[in-house]
Order: C-alpha cells, then structure tokens, then sequence
C-alpha cells in the first residue's frame, strides 16, 4: 500500500503551481454515478463537527482525502482513512488531487465556508457545507450562483431539515391549520462560547504558535493576528480562537444568529417561503469591534407572498447584565415552561410552537381546539435515516446521483436565500440603523455605509 503523504504550505511552491487552482478556472462537474459507483469525497475540516460530517460522507463513498489546520485532527481521523492523503491547506488539496475527488464536507469556521466551497465547486466538486452558508451576505449569493452555474448538488448542514417532525410542521402550516401566519418568534441559548462582555479586545502581543496548528490556514481570508493561548487553567489553556472559540469574534464567526437561527427559524422559513425580508433592524448589549454582544434581537420584516401575508420574524438571543434570559413575550407560550431554544409561528387560527432546535417536535394550541386534528395528508418526502445528520448526506448523495438537485432539500438555492437572510441581523447590529433591504439590488437603500459589511475585504492569497 502507497504512503499517503501530508501536505504542508509552501507559498512559492504554491504560487508556482496554482494555476489551475485560481476561482476563476472552471471544471465540469461529473453530475450522475450508477448506483455502484463510488463518489470520491475530501474532507476539509474534520475536527469538531467535521468529524461527523466526514464520517457520514465516508458512508456514502470513499474519503480520498482530509484537510485541516490542525494536524492532531489529521492523526486522529486518518486512523478511519488511512488510504487519504493528508493536507493542511485546500487549495493545495485541490492544485494536487483535483481530478480525483468528486465531492467535499466544508466544514472550516465561518469565515472559510465560502472560499473553500466556491473553489470547490469551480473546480466541479459537490459540496456539504455547514451552517451558516457563509461569513457574509455577498458570499451567500455568490455561492447560489456558482452552484446553478457549476450544476453541483450542495447542501448545507442544517440538519432539522431531514426530520420528518418539521417535514410536518411545514404540512400542517401549508396545509392552513392555524391560519395565515403573521409573527415568528425564535430564540437560542448560545452564546455558550466567550465574547462580550468577557471578551471584548484582542490579547495584546503574541505567542508561539504549537507545532500542530497551522495558522496561516486557520485565518484564511480573515486579517491577520497574532495566535494566542487562553491564560493556564482556563478552559485547559487552548487558544482563544480555536478550537470553536472562534464562533464569538466578528472575524471569524457570525455569532449565536449565525450559528443557530439556520437551525431555529428553519421550519419556519420553509414552511412560511419567507424568502428576503423587505427591513431588519437589531437592539443589543454594547457593541465592540472584536467580539458580539452580551445579547441581541434581531426584527425582520417580509412582504406578502402569494396568499401568504406580510410577516414579522424576530430572533432572540444571549442574556441581559442581570442574567436574564432572552426570551419572546411569555404568553406566547400557552402556560409552557420555555425552554433554551425553540420557536414560535403565530397564525390567526392557533400557534405551533416547536421546543426544538431542529424542529424535530411541536406542539398545537390551544391544544383543545387541534386534539381531534389529524392533518393534511403527507405530501413531503420522508427520510428513512433515523440519525438525521447521516440523512442529509444520504439526500445529498441522491442529488448527486440522480443529477437532480433539488433532491436535496437545504440545497444552495435554498440555503443562500436563508442564509443571507439570517446573517442580515449582523449588517444591521454593524450599522445601528433599521436597513431597508432591496433584495434585487442586494443592498440597504437607506444605508450605504452597511455595504462594507455586506463583503468584507479578503487577506492577499484567499480573495473569491
């Protein structure tokens, strides 16, 4: 058996060679595969979530390569794929193997999602990218786009989407049960990582980087500092940034909205086909520059669509200075004790609320009034994968076999839409000013200033 080989970064050897690893160079997706033939996958990112992602992908075909900036994430996870070459950096992933993978798992921090998955699928490969689609709201249409132009079958990974418990609350909802919906309230217990208030600036001056993080990587397109550990005792003295620390700096994350709302409001999402917002404005803790608030809530406003009226969705999040949490009214609730995470669809007919992250379960009211309600017939496909997360690799590869996309059903097209939309709340938090949104155009017509947070600039060698 062949030595499978780890690949480290070497700017001028990369230079050199990148030729053919430029998002501006095109390839032809292979789009369909019989049913015994293998789909060839590449991890990037396999620590944390990625471990999973991987895993699935591994049920699906064969894991031909991994890629991560940490090489104890490597050692760990070539012990299952000890026939996949090992790399530190995707872009020389894709300049050495490129004709030899077929699809990838994106699962990197925020800030990474879109630079790795566009070259990806520039290059023709399918791709399973973790929520949020993307870092920022001009990445999400970007990578609608380049999926309809490559003709790849995606997915992001919001798991709830497989369960047949919100398959059925977007039926019951479509089917009329409480009445046109006008409100949707969502809430999350995150942050459960640091940021504001305890922290709230950069550590001044630097340390040694370990022997096993690769940090040039790690940054990717977000600008460059120095790494640094947490102080001995906290949290076994890891870097403040990685691991899954990242999620609460600006520069790397997208916060508990980005991290959970594509989880929280998804049934809603669907159910409603809320599509952009016409407004979003936000209120939270003190802001900094370095890390999101201590708390936040988010308002979006949608037109009417089709026979569907306008609707307001608000997001909450985080805990206020005394400890409280941050919660929708609590008559909203029908006498529930609220739990950490959950949502709240209001009709004129009755409420669905769902005690879920997922969506995997809800619950009628007033519960008199639906006890003898059954439901329309089931019209949405149900997943036969009882772990859900394995189920949208399963959808995901039934896409890629079929050449049918739209089998996969937090597709891009999909994905983007409500991505966009989700991460809308950071512009607004940013600029500090209701934003009134034109989705054509994809701008704020009253704010121009929140076009620098719409696209952010990218560090030299990661530009989309």
């Amino acid at each position: 058996m062949p030595r499978k080989t780890t690949y480290h970064y070497d700017r001028r050897k990369f230079i050199a060679a990148s030729a053919l690893s430029t998002f501006g160079f095109m390839y032809a997706p292979k789009s369909i595969w019989g049913a015994n033939d293998r789909i060839r996958v590449a991890g990037i990112g396999i620590g944390g979530k990625g471990s999973s992602d991987i895993d699935q992908a591994g049920n699906i075909g064969e894991v031909v390569a991994l890629c991560d900036i940490d090489d104890n994430h490597l050692a760990s996870k070539a012990k299952k794929f000890p026939n996949a070459n090992k790399f530190n950096d995707f872009r020389v992933m894709f300049d050495r193997m490129a004709d030899q993978i077929d699809a990838v798992t994106v699962s990197t921090p925020d800030n990474t999602h879109a630079v790795a998955s566009l070259m990806a699928m520039k290059h023709g490969k399918h791709v399973y990218c973790q929520k949020p689609l993307t870092h920022d709201v001009w990445e999400a249409r970007e990578m609608k786009r380049v999926a309809r132009e490559m003709k790849v079958a995606t997915q992001m990974g919001n798991q709830g989407t497989a369960l047949d418990g919100l398959r059925r609350g977007v039926e019951i909802v479509r089917d009329g049960a409480i009445g046109p919906v006008r409100e949707v309230h969502a809430w999350t217990n995150r942050p459960v990582w640091p940021q504001a208030p305890t922290i709230i600036d950069r550590p001044t001056g630097s340390q040694p980087v370990p022997s096993h993080i690769h940090w040039e990587q790690f940054l990717g397109p977000a600008p460059w500092r120095p790494f640094y550990h947490q102080p001995a005792g906290k949290r076994g003295g890891r870097g403040i940034y990685h691991p899954f620390t990242w999620r609460g700096w600006w520069d790397f994350g997208t916060g508990a909205l980005g991290d959970m709302a594509c989880h929280t409001v998804n049934m809603a999402f669907m159910a409603l086909k809320l599509g952009a917002p016409t407004s979003v404005e936000a209120s939270s803790g003190r802001l900094n520059p370095e890390t999101y608030p201590r708390w936040a809530t988010f308002t979006y406003e949608f037109p009417a669509r089709g026979d569907m009226p306008p609707c307001k969705l608000v997001w909450y999040e985080g805990k206020s200075v005394y400890g409280k949490k941050n919660l929708p009214p609590f008559d909203l609730f029908h006498g529930e004790k609220p739990v950490g995470s959950g949502s709240i669809m209001v009709g004129d007919k009755g409420v669905l609320y769902s005690p879920n992250d997922y969506g995997a379960a809800f619950k009628l009211f007033p519960e008199k009034k639906f006890q003898d309600y059954g439901g329309p017939s089931p019209w949405f496909p149900r997943n036969p994968e009882r772990n859900n997360d394995q189920g949208m690799k399963n959808e995901w590869a039934e896409a890629m076999r079929s050449g049918k996309t739209e089998k996969a059903y937090s597709n891009f097209d999909y994905a983007a839409t409500f991505t966009e939309t989700m991460l809308l709340g950071n512009v607004a938090l940013k600029t500090g000013k209701k934003l009134d949104w034109d989705a054509k155009a994809g701008r704020a017509k009253n704010a121009p200033e929140a076009d620098q947070w719409l696209k952010r600039e990218y560090r030299k060698g990661w530009k989309v």
